[in-house]
């Protein structure tokens, strides 16, 4: 009888030989949903890497653009009847990518502008001013505000009883949003601070395969933090990164969505006739999945219809 064989001592193969190869994560797959081919499937990708891996096929740019196209999305995680933690192992098969194919001078511009907040703040407002006359091809992104919106004083963190983390791009666009928040969690009694020195979450960093940078703004953030009891997010695709750039620490990171339902019965919401769009990113229903807050959030408000949209991946 054959002794069962040893866990690798690659993260990678480790985390790739929880996969069964079932094929439940396909129906979940947006790139195998268009393409039908096992290489765009989770259990593909995951069969490539194991193999990049242990150097049993060689690289080439057919493969790697298999693992370009995946969105990262985690549908098939959430699915998956194994607990194969396809983020994890994304992640660590990018950052092999990465060490044998150079990144081009886009990625590395924007990895650069992202990591550093005030400079991405000043280049978004010119932007923004910009805007109109810039041809199509330069206008990623609407035009970020002239002004932000003025927020609210808030307290010092160590007087705070919730920290907000901010974050890159969210600096410019998401002021009122977090204005709007400080307001709601001040009806109910709770302050909340922005604290200073937080760097990008770098998710964008880590899903790129810089893990160098990415550590070095979780460590950033984890400094930033240190005096905080509550850190609400309001981007589900930064929060993880930044539960874990502040786990081991008494430092507990909640998406601010779930924070604000849970105080809900409290607040006095104006009654709203509006037409609602919902959409729902897979990052908060498959990672932070606090979209069932978010509905019960809503459901207090009295009033408004809400569509809930489709992913809007096909």
């Amino acid at each position: 009888m054959s002794a069962a064989p040893l866990p690798s001592a690659d993260p990678l193969v480790a985390l790739a030989d929880r996969c069964v190869q079932c094929g439940l994560c396909l129906p979940a797959c947006p790139t195998y949903g268009l393409d039908r081919l096992e290489t765009e499937s989770p259990r593909g990708r995951i069969a490539l890497a194991r193999a990049w891996a242990m150097d049993t096929i060689e690289a080439t740019k057919a493969g790697d653009a298999h693992l370009d196209h995946c969105l990262g999305c985690r549908s098939c995680e959430a699915v998956c009847p194994a607990g194969v933690e396809y983020g994890a192992l994304l992640v660590a098969a990018r950052e092999q990518q990465r060490a044998r194919r150079a990144p081009d001078w886009r990625t590395r511009a924007i990895e650069h502008f992202v990591a550093r907040p005030w400079l991405l703040s000043l280049v978004l407002h010119f932007y923004g001013l910009a805007y109109r006359w810039l041809p199509a091809s330069w206008r990623p992104l609407p035009p970020a505000p002239h002004r932000p919106s003025k927020s609210r004083p808030v307290s010092p963190p160590g007087d705070s009883q919730g920290a907000v983390f901010v974050g890159c791009g969210a600096g410019t666009y998401e002021t009122s949003l977090r204005t709007a928040l400080a307001r709601c969690l001040s009806e109910v009694g709770i302050a909340v601070s922005e604290p200073p020195g937080q760097a990008c979450c770098g998710a964008l960093h880590a899903h790129g395969g810089n893990a160098r940078l990415a550590q070095q703004l979780a460590a950033r953030n984890r400094a930033a933090f240190s005096d905080a009891g509550t850190v609400l997010t309001l981007a589900s695709g930064c929060h993880e990164a930044v539960a874990q750039a502040v786990g081991g620490t008494s430092t507990r990171t909640i998406d601010a969505i779930d924070y604000l339902a849970e105080r809900a019965p409290s607040l006095r919401l104006r009654r709203s006739e509006e037409r609602i769009a919902l959409h729902l990113p897979c990052t908060q229903r498959n990672v932070v999945r606090s979209a069932p807050a978010l509905r019960r959030l809503l459901g207090e408000v009295p009033g408004p219809t809400l569509v809930e949209l489709d992913c809007g991946y096909a």
